[in-house]
């Protein structure tokens, strides 16, 4: 991997936070700021781009979006259907339009969940208390 050397000018009270940790963590404060700008920055995946952009613009979304974004998408009709498929396939072939409609609703609930993860992966960075299991299990 090549290393890129920049400068950037950061408020001083950042600064000193930042050397703060460092020194705390024994950490240097170049590796502090690679690993803060990795765990903001999302690696490159096989995610389709638009919705790996749409992934990566959550980390800018004010807490009220983010808090929206959290909420399911997925619709309960769609999740019935999705089940209906699913469970066709256990007993018999499924038809290809019925496969094309398989493969398009397991693609939405992908984006779904990926979308609501994301959303709470930013708010717990931010210091919001993240939802218990079965506070999620009341929501849905």
């Amino acid at each position: 991997m090549t290393i890129t050397t920049i400068s950037v000018p950061i408020p001083e009270p950042l600064y000193r936070r930042l050397e703060h940790v460092a020194i705390l963590t024994r950490r240097p404060i170049a590796d502090m700021l690679t690993s803060a700008l990795t765990a903001v920055l999302p690696p490159a995946s096989d995610l389709p781009e638009p919705l790996a952009d749409e992934l990566a613009g959550m980390m800018w979304l004010s807490d009220a979006k983010l808090r929206a974004a959290t909420r399911p998408t997925f619709a309960l009709q769609q999740q019935k259907r999705l089940h209906e498929l699913n469970d066709a396939e256990d007993e018999r072939p499924l038809t290809e339009v019925e496969q094309a409609e398989r493969a398009r609703l397991l693609a939405e609930y992908e984006r779904s969940v990926l979308r609501r993860a994301q959303a709470f992966a930013v708010l717990t960075q931010r210091g919001h208390r993240t939802p218990k299991y079965a506070e999620l299990a009341n929501r849905s």
